[in-house]
């Protein structure tokens, strides 16, 4: 059964909240922006003026020098590329950046199925067999810091390569060339959020200064890197990395060129093919209806159609793409379906109730949606959860999925340290996490993962929390107040608004077999609301956990409330 989650209403100071509404700020945005942490008018201000300078990442410096050489000297450039949004995203500014450059470079990208993640030796001998490639350097973006062997095999074949990552490194560093990542050890860039996208766009403007210290540029010349704000948006959104005041200013310059129309033909054929309004474009669209049809492609078939679909400049070359990237989202999401249903069995006849986590196995799942899967899982469970798949040579791969407070790289980390050669290779962040094991070793590996979080958590349950706004004051429930947040920047570490009120019920019915239409009122005024993929009978009268949305209806705009959770009175 689903765990009601537990509710806090986010604390607000007076102060930070007077000096923000000084400044002009609405009093609800200065309220909300205030208890998400924002005390000064400094941590908004989303001009470029304000990026963090690019030589605070270490080694930036360096890879540009060598890549700049490399141009010059009309060497082959390589990008090697992940299999997912941010990796895309992180590929396609690369390539039309050096492009712009004049640079020779060409991309790879490894597959889920065959390759497994990074920069692998098997992916080198798939460069070193393919006559197209022949790169001079090889550049990782978004993978490459634990890549030891891989890199290692590249140096071997007179392969010089330059890694652009942003995940946790393990306790050894590879022979790379130079690395840029946040979170390599004595790097001081401030932000330790950066995704993908955000390192290797870094690289570039610090590419773009090198050529024009060199004078390849004079002054202030060079490619316009501003009109590739809106592919780090994207990534950024998608990767779910922690929005800080530095990737909230580039998000909020990718959605100002997303929707004034100055965006990439791909960006704008996937939203006519998701039927999202593209002058209105937020978070939500790029986090929700973007990302996972660009995503689908990575998961079922070759993440080199997604990264096409960004790089092209012909708009009919982009809806062809994008129309088959949709439909491989359709295949995902019926997939995903039936794993889900598949996976709520098991856990039905498994007696999970008792237990601390999740992990579960099935040889005929998809190991390109296992981390769908486990997501939703962990969502309904509030438990840190493990989904494996058969990923061949009797190997299985498992997508991890964890709860805050509970660091899943960690958690595998320990375990690996703990029992020798159980788990073949890991790797991720504290949410989510990616392993590989022998297939004879899972049953162990469950036992173990149990175990180790029992001892972490004492044994205790962990008991969902949900962090709401409180009450929406009544005069702020209305279409003008949804619209102005409708255009903030929410997403990661700084969640969208979320509140909190009793109404009474005055009519509600079941729509399509599977969502509950309600109209209910508090304090005289009566709402539409939605509470999807429910169907109980409600009471006279309810807590409900909420948000504000604008919905048309017969060509006209309304608010509508969206449900989250209704609670008992």
């Amino acid at each position: 059964m689903a765990i009601l989650p537990r509710i806090i209403i986010r604390s607000t100071e007076k102060e930070p909240i007077s000096i923000l509404e000084s400044f002009g700020i609405h009093p609800l945005l200065a309220k909300l922006w205030t208890s998400r942490g924002i005390n000064n008018i400094n941590q908004i201000k989303y001009d470029w003026i304000s990026l963090i300078p690019p030589n605070y990442l270490n080694q930036i410096d360096n890879a540009a020098r060598h890549l700049t050489d490399a141009i010059t000297k009309n060497k082959n450039i390589l990008i090697v590329a992940d299999y997912d949004c941010d990796g895309a995203t992180a590929c396609a500014v690369g390539i039309r950046a050096m492009r712009a450059m004049k640079a020779n470079v060409d991309f790879i990208v490894p597959n889920r199925f065959k390759n497994g993640y990074g920069l692998s030796t098997d992916i080198i001998e798939q460069i070193l067999l393919n006559r197209k490639y022949k790169p001079d350097i090889i550049l990782t973006v978004d993978n490459g810091i634990s890549s030891i062997d891989g890199i290692e095999y590249a140096n071997e074949n007179n392969i010089q390569v330059i890694v652009t990552d942003h995940h946790l490194p393990g306790t050894r560093l590879p022979n790379a060339l130079s690395i840029v990542n946040p979170n390599q050890p004595n790097c001081n860039f401030p932000s330790k959020n950066l995704s993908g996208v955000g390192v290797i766009f870094y690289l570039m403007i610090a590419l773009r200064a090198e050529m024009r210290r060199r004078n390849i540029y004079h002054n202030n010349t060079g490619p316009k890197l501003n009109e590739l704000v809106d592919l780090v948006a994207l990534g950024t959104i998608a990767d779910l990395v922690k929005l800080d005041a530095n990737n909230r200013l580039m998000v909020t310059q990718g959605l100002n060129r997303i929707r004034s129309g100055y965006t990439k033909p791909g960006i704008k054929a996937l939203f006519k093919i998701a039927n999202r309004k593209i002058d209105n474009a937020d978070s939500c669209d790029l986090g929700f209806y973007i990302a996972p049809r660009l995503n689908a492609a990575g998961r079922l078939s070759d993440m080199r159609l997604g990264i096409l679909c960004l790089i092209t400049d012909e708009y009919d070359e982009a809806i062809r793409i994008a129309t088959e990237l949709d439909s491989i989202n359709k295949c995902r999401r019926s997939i995903e379906n039936k794993m889900n249903e598949e996976a709520l069995l098991d856990i039905t006849n498994n007696e999970f109730e008792e237990k601390n986590t999740i992990c579960i196995y099935d040889e005929k799942w998809h190991s390109g949606v296992v981390g769908l899967v486990a997501s939703k899982l962990k969502e309904k469970f509030w438990k840190p959860t493990i989904v494996f798949a058969d990923s061949g040579n009797n190997e299985i791969r498992g997508s991890a999925r964890s709860i805050i407070d509970l660091n899943i790289r960690d958690i595998l980390d320990t375990i690996a340290n703990n029992h020798n050669n159980l788990i073949k290779q890991f790797g991720g962040h504290a949410m989510a996490a990616g392993l590989t094991l022998n297939s004879n070793n899972y049953t162990a590996f469950k036992e173990i993962f149990e175990d180790t979080v029992k001892s972490i958590t004492n044994n205790s349950k962990m008991i969902p929390t949900i962090e709401t706004d409180g009450s929406l004051e009544i005069e702020y429930a209305n279409l003008e107040i949804s619209r102005l947040l409708r255009m903030q920047v929410w997403g990661s570490g700084f969640p969208s608004p979320i509140f909190i009120d009793t109404f009474k019920v005055i009519s509600q019915k079941t729509i399509k077999n599977a969502h509950k239409k309600l109209i209910i009122k508090r304090e005289g005024t009566e709402f539409d609301a939605i509470w999807f993929n429910h169907t109980n009978n409600l009471p006279n009268n309810i807590k409900v956990v909420y948000r504000v949305d604008e919905n048309t209806w017969n060509g006209k705009n309304y608010l509508q409330l969206l449900i989250e959770y209704i609670y008992p009175l």
